[in-house]
């Protein structure tokens, strides 16, 4: 009967140095290249030195920050000796992508591996890089399990770099010594990335974040977010959980900061998962051995069916630009360029998927030196990532809008009502003459205008939360409803008048505001983007007094809660902050309400009449 052989000493007979193992390589290959950071370096140098002895053999790789030029030597080599096919999901406009595109090839992450293991490209050599065996002859892939399990797994022949300073992570991230061909053992420091730069307008979306990101959420962050941001986003949450293609040290900072504690998740509680770490030595050492963490290739991590059993999955990707109908694309960056985004839209779908779960797009509103917008008319000239069909949550430093179910008008103006001031207007009559929005249709002020944070307030009336916040252009809709829901008498107190249509154009009227000589104020329940209008409180400014004239209206079953209070001392501390004067409002003697409302006011209260209207009247420099 034949022995079996002790993996250790397979492990022995199948140790080579590096040289004599790339020169088994044979011409017309497919050679595939450990992904990300944990790309066996030393390998890849030596196939660079020798590639003069191969004919037609293809790389195959993600998309990466080639430390070794493996494809200047692909472009330059008049003999075809080397071949790329990189997987990448994004636009080809990025410097350094644009001159090699046609080696591009557009695949979502998730479905990578299946491409391996069904030999449909069969992959001949995997060139990879483990951990050293542990007492039972298993080695981990570490930092970088994604696709390159897959392919090591599917490959006709592998040959590993076993590297000390790999980190042994825990999960589906092993393959025995038995399953690999040649060992090459070789030491040498792990491909790291430094901090992104921080930018002030990705500070300010993060902080927009933090508005839509709920404790006990299990979160997806792409490489893409800025370290500040991040923690501006995220570091007053509370178990939170991460479901991520990618391990960064933004999310070591979180686990550090005991914001980070996987015990809600829903699904693999406990445990932080992905199938990639990209970061410094303190984040390898941190996910090495640890029992808290799983690493799983990309066709679990990254299935929109897995993302999906998560409660509460919030995915938050950077985006490069977007057009006015919610076409999303991106592009690989010097500090993600080792993602080639090829994972965005698995997420976006996952997570839209997912029980009380959101996919938010970032993106700052313009190119780094101001000169153009982010926020385009049409995306024709470019690669689309993420369908329209597919976009929800939408942030840029100037606001956040949820295109979930609206029409091509609504999805317009919402993504000109966060686009950088200078550019609205261009993009306004660009929607015009496309027919997104109706040739008809004015410009108003709040077009320029700037969206008010500080203004936002959140209250709970009887266990529902009520979000006070100004008025946006796509709230018209919602402000008809509330006013058709209004009792009789609540109408002739808001209009002085009886009234019956509340006509479209007159509601764009009150929420097509500046925010500074009108503002309206709304209560909203309900989810962001699809809340219901509850209340609205209202400012006018009459530029010949520099008085506004101010008006409310709360539907019945929030009156008497105190919103209207909560109305009319925001609305008089934004107009004193605007340079007004006072407040009147005009009313019917009988409505106790009103004459009450302005009796909160820490100024004093003048009365006067207008035939049967009571005028109510008040100087912000007249304190009671």
């Amino acid at each position: 009967m034949p022995t079996a052989t002790y993996w250790a000493d397979n492990y022995v007979e199948k140790r080579h140095n590096g040289r004599d193992a790339i020169r088994m390589i044979r011409p017309g290959q497919r050679v595939f290249i450990g992904s990300s950071c944990g790309e066996p370096q030393h390998l890849v140098r030596i196939l660079a030195e020798e590639c003069s002895r191969f004919s037609d053999v293809e790389i195959v790789r993600l998309l990466a920050m080639e430390k070794t030029p493996l494809t200047l030597i692909a472009n330059k080599d008049a003999k075809h000796s080397l071949n790329i096919r990189s997987f990448y999901l994004g636009s080809a406009k990025a410097s350094g992508i644009e001159r090699n595109k046609r080696f591009v090839t557009p695949i979502n992450l998730s479905a990578i591996p299946r491409l391996f293991k069904t030999r449909k490209l069969p992959v001949h050599v995997a060139l990879i890089q483990l951990s050293p065996p542990d007492d039972f002859g298993w080695m981990s892939l570490g930092v970088s399990v994604d696709i390159t399990l897959a392919a090591a797994l599917s490959a006709d022949m592998v040959i590993a770099q076993v590297n000390s300073r790999m980190p042994r992570v825990l999960g589906r991230s092993f393959i025995h010594v038995n399953d690999v061909d040649i060992i090459v053992e070789y030491d040498e420091p792990l491909l790291t990335i430094s901090d992104k730069p921080e930018l002030e307008t990705a500070n300010m979306i993060g902080k927009q974040v933090a508005r839509l990101v709920d404790d006990g959420s299990t979160i997806q962050i792409s490489l893409g977010a800025t370290h500040q941001a991040t923690l501006l986003g995220l570091a007053e949450k509370n178990d939170l959980g991460v479901h991520t293609q990618y391990v960064t040290d933004d999310i070591l900072h979180l686990v550090s900061m005991g914001v980070i504690t996987n015990r809600k998740k829903g699904f693999n509680d406990g445990k932080l998962v992905a199938s990639n770490a990209i970061g410094t030595e303190n984040l390898y050492e941190f996910i090495n051995d640890n029992p808290s963490i799983e690493f799983h290739p990309s066709d679990y991590v990254n299935d929109p069916a897995v993302i999906a059993r998560h409660d509460k999955m919030v995915s938050m990707n950077v985006a490069m630009a977007m057009d006015l109908t919610g076409q999303v694309a991106a592009d690989a960056l010097p500090y993600n360029f080792f993602s080639g985004v090829t994972g965005m839209l698995d997420f976006v779908r996952g997570a839209a998927m997912a029980e009380n779960g959101k996919s938010i797009l970032m993106l700052t509103s313009t190119s780094r030196d101001g000169k153009k917008s982010r926020i385009v008319p049409m995306l024709g000239d470019t690669a689309i990532v993420v369908p329209r069909g597919d976009v929800h949550y939408v942030i840029t430093e100037y606001g956040a809008v949820n295109l979930f179910g609206k029409n091509l008008q609504e999805r317009a103006l919402a993504m000109i009502s966060i686009a950088h001031p200078n550019f609205r207007d261009e993009l306004f009559n660009e929607a015009k003459k496309t027919g997104l929005l109706d040739k008809a249709r004015k410009r108003t002020d709040l077009m320029l205008g700037i969206y008010p944070f500080k203004l936002e307030e959140i209250h709970t009336f009887n266990n529902q939360t009520v979000v006070i916040r100004p008025a946006k252009p796509v709230d018209a809709r919602r402000i008809q409803e509330h006013f058709y829901t209004l009792e009789k008498n609540d109408v002739i107190s808001r209009f002085f008048h009886e009234k019956s249509s509340f006509v479209h154009e007159e509601m764009e009227g009150i929420a097509q505001i500046d925010y500074i000589k009108d503002l309206t104020l709304l209560a909203v329940v309900g989810e962001f983007g699809f809340g219901k209008v509850v209340g609205i409180g209202e400012y006018l400014l009459d530029p010949a007094k520099n008085i506004a004239e101010v008006a409310f209206s709360v539907s019945k079953e929030f009156q008497g809660k105190g919103i209207g209070k909560i109305f009319i001392l925001k609305l008089a501390e934004a107009a004193r902050n605007n340079g007004i004067s006072g407040f009147e409002a005009y009313t019917s003697p009988n409505n106790q309400g009103m004459i009450k409302l302005f009796k909160t006011l820490p100024y004093k209260t003048r009365t006067s009449y207008d035939g049967n209207a009571l005028i109510l009247t008040c100087r912000f420099d007249e304190p009671r």
